[in-house]
């Protein structure tokens, strides 16, 4: 019998639990020690170079630090890849809100986050990119900064930091338009911004209900796919029971062979909990290259 989520979805900004803490000394090198030195050097690094801007706390260094393993050069890479990513995206995602995409996440049923962490704690993203997906309503760059706001979500949570996140691609029922809708251009933003400009630790990505013609034109995508990132991708058809040998059926929806409600995909739920963090999202906005300022003489 499915179970009912009664609670409204909340963004779990406070302290690492225990056992996170735990898993984050063994996969990820946060000792107390590692933390300082990577905090200062990234700190340096940060303030040496003209050509970015970030915020320099703490809590906010570590969203870069913790998917890099607290190796503070790395990290500083990866924030230099995500300012070159926004810079050459910017009519995507310059000022992106949660108010400018409020529409497409409350009525067309496209992305959404479960309230339900997994069995090993991790976040689980969904996206249905199958028939419902009204491809004439919402853009697949409308689909994108959705994803992007997400993030933007799951990057506030120190639990997630350290745990990771799942993504689940529904593609039921898919039909040329939304095959069509797949463009090559729009699969290199996506992957870019998988694979480049996401500071999260994606653990894997499972496509379900993949016709023919997707497994055609993920052929194409393939070689641009990193060997982690193709490692981590699990394609399932309609079979749940395979689905379930990577997320235990008791925090999956019916949808999904599992024991929670039934999801409609709509993010509605979901958005008064990232309105509570808009200033720090204005700050991310506001984070990134540098603009040049030309001194006339």
């Amino acid at each position: 019998m499915a179970t009912t989520q009664a609670n409204p979805f909340q963004i779990e900004a406070g302290p690492l639990s225990e056992e996170a803490q735990v898993i984050a000394a063994k996969e990820l090198h946060e000792t107390p020690e590692n933390v300082a030195q990577s905090l200062e050097i990234l700190r340096e690094l940060i303030e040496a170079d003209q050509s970015i801007h970030y915020e320099t706390d703490d809590d906010f260094l570590k969203i870069f630090l913790r998917p890099t393993k607290f190796y503070a050069k790395s990290a500083f890479e990866l924030m230099h890849r995500i300012a070159e990513y926004r810079d050459k995206y910017k009519s995507i995602f310059d000022n992106l809100m949660p108010d400018g995409e409020r529409d497409t996440f409350a009525n067309y049923n496209v992305v959404n986050i479960l309230k339900d962490r997994d069995q090993l704690g991790r976040r689980i993203c969904l996206i249905n990119a199958g028939k419902t997906w009204d491809t004439s309503r919402v853009t697949n760059d409308q689909l994108l900064r959705c994803l992007y706001l997400i993030q933007l979500g799951a990057m506030l949570e120190p639990e997630t930091q350290v745990r990771g996140i799942v993504v689940i691609m529904d593609l039921k029922d898919m039909g040329m338009k939304q095959v069509t809708a797949l463009t090559p251009a729009f699969a290199l933003r996506l992957i870019g911004f998988i694979q480049e400009a996401m500071p999260l630790r994606l653990k894997e990505l499972h496509i379900l209900h993949n016709p023919f013609v997707f497994n055609v034109a993920w052929g194409i995508i393939k070689p641009l796919l990193t060997e982690k990132t193709n490692k981590r991708t699990h394609f399932h058809s309609g079979d749940m029971a395979s689905l379930h040998k990577f997320i235990d059926p008791a925090f999956l929806p019916v949808d999904f062979g599992g024991t929670k409600e039934k999801i409609n995909y709509s993010g509605k739920d979901w958005l008064p909990a990232i309105d509570n963090y808009l200033d720090f999202i204005k700050k991310w906005n506001a984070c990134g290259k540098r603009k040049l300022s030309l001194n006339v003489v």
